[in-house]
């Protein structure tokens, strides 16, 4: 973190200086800047490296670095309206527009201004991230005799195997694929198991990555309400026999954005429901290993308890790790493994040979259980800290369930705040998000975790992306501060 930071403030300090020196002159040598700033080699490097990726610097080796000379002037803008016609004509046929809203999306991947307190981040602070193990592991895997060649298209078998371990039951390594990351997987199992304009059942509410992706493949999301217990069998049942649908997506693991567990009464009922109606379940298991200090043992995968290849399983290091260490797996029984496997090909060939090896690497090695456990115990505590700095400074918020795994808590807001009170005007939601933002801290509206009209305002807060928990008492006073503002006190 010291290392980024000095980096940073380098970067600003020759980019200012770049003015001094005429196109093509050469700066001072590397030598020179470390006993200046008084920082590492390996400091100024970076910051060289980042003039250089922004065209103001060019190095050339053996010689130094050079203030970039001025690039020609741009060539006048090409007129693009016709693209509008093009586009709007090529989706008139659709049943379901294939048009993309990925703001949902953005929200989570979006880095915040400078010192907005981040609590709608989707993943780990990078102090929770294991960088030190990662960066051994991919050193390692760089070093694996034929590590830079062309991997099997389903992927390295010993990870495919450590994968088929961590699902079990009768998952063997021969029914597990290798993908980038588990937003790609869930986009491969869509496209393979619903035909453009059909219907795809989704909990409701749900993340909003897989109803962009269900929109983009033309599918058209229906909700099935989820409660503390999970996705309702009842209400599922219905939505089978009133839409037809041979797809259910489902989280029951620590659901994003309610944090319910599956009850045990219900797994194998969703289970049998499914298979009754000749459909399919994607189990998307995305945080098992975020779970949280004070979780009891965990129920298996769905996929676990499946013989007859309903469920089609997906699951990621993604999470755990880095938003950049994209490794996933899919895994299913059946026929529809090879239209899995054909789409998987067919899109990305396979996954980066050397990025399989480090996973391989780092899953191995002493440093991941620890990481685990590290992961396991923090994100315990500040879930803590942030339930209890919302109960005290923000009592109006419910918070009617606490999670034991996952990054983030789910919350409603007052009746009405979504758009009838007076006191908060149209657009409650939005009105709070961006009055949080004016007082330093992001946080994430609830309406894009909805496929049809929410039964009321929420809001989502994560506790996984902030520096500590001090940040997490600081980004709640400046919640409140926001509150206050809207409710015009």
């Amino acid at each position: 973190m010291q290392e980024r930071s000095s980096v940073a403030e380098l970067v600003i300090v020759l980019r200012r200086e770049l003015d001094r020196y005429s196109p093509g002159g050469k700066l001072p040598s590397s030598r020179a800047l470390v006993d200046r700033f008084r920082v590492s080699p390996v400091t100024v490097s970076r910051a060289l490296a980042q003039l250089a990726a922004e065209g103001l610097v060019v190095t050339r080796p053996g010689a130094g670095a050079f203030r970039a000379r001025p690039r020609p002037s741009a060539a006048p803008a090409g007129d693009t309206s016709w693209q509008e016609v093009a586009l709007s004509a090529d989706g008139a046929a659709d049943l379901v527009p294939r048009s993309v809203d990925a703001s949902g999306v953005l929200v989570s991947l979006a880095a915040p201004p400078p010192g907005v307190v981040e609590f709608n981040g989707g993943y780990l602070h990078p102090s929770l991230q294991p960088e030190r193990a990662m960066a051994a592991a991919l050193a390692r895997a760089g070093r694996r005799p034929g590590a830079w060649g062309r991997p099997p298209v389903e992927g390295l078998p010993e990870l495919r195997e450590w994968f088929a371990r961590g699902i079990g039951g009768a998952i063997t390594a021969a029914e597990v694929l290798i993908t980038a990351g588990g937003q790609s997987a869930l986009a491969t199992a869509l496209r393979a198991l619903a035909p453009p304009g059909t219907p795809v059942l989704v909990e409701s509410p749900t993340y909003p990555g897989m109803l962009a992706i269900a929109r983009a493949a033309g599918l058209r999301p229906v909700p099935v309400p989820v409660d503390a217990d999970g996705v309702r069998p009842a209400l599922l049942a219905d939505a089978f026999r009133a839409t037809g649908a041979r797809v259910f997506v489902c989280q029951p693991l620590f659901q994003n954005p309610t944090g319910a567990v599956l009850a045990p009464e219900r797994r194998g009922e969703v289970l049998r429901i499914a298979r009754a109606a000749g459909a399919f379940v994607v189990e998307d298991d995305f945080v098992r290993r975020l779970v949280h200090e004070d979780a009891g043992p965990l129920p298996a995968p769905l996929a676990a308890d499946d013989p007859d290849g309903v469920v089609v399983h997906v699951c990621s290091l993604t999470k755990a790790t880095s938003p950049s260490f994209r490794v996933s797996a899919l895994a299913a029984h059946g026929p529809v493994l090879d239209r899995l496997r054909a789409i998987q090909v067919v899109d990305t060939f396979f996954v980066p040979r050397p990025l399989q090896e480090a996973a391989l690497e780092l899953v191995g090695s002493p440093a991941w259980p620890r990481h685990l456990r590290a992961v396991s115990a923090e994100l315990k505590a500040r879930r803590d800290a942030l339930t209890s700095a919302l109960r005290l400074r923000l009592p109006e918020i419910s918070l009617a369930h606490v999670p034991s795994g996952g990054y983030h808590l789910w919350t409603r807001l007052p009746e009405g705040v979504g758009g009838t009170s007076q006191a908060f005007g149209s657009g409650g939601e939005a009105a709070l998000t961006a009055a949080a933002l004016r007082a330093g801290v992001a946080i994430t509206p609830g309406r894009p975790y909805f496929s049809a009209e929410p039964p009321a305002a929420h809001v989502r807060l994560s506790f996984a992306a902030v520096a500590n928990v001090g940040e997490i008492a600081e980004g709640v006073r400046r919640l409140r501060t926001a509150w206050l503002e809207v409710r015009g006190r």
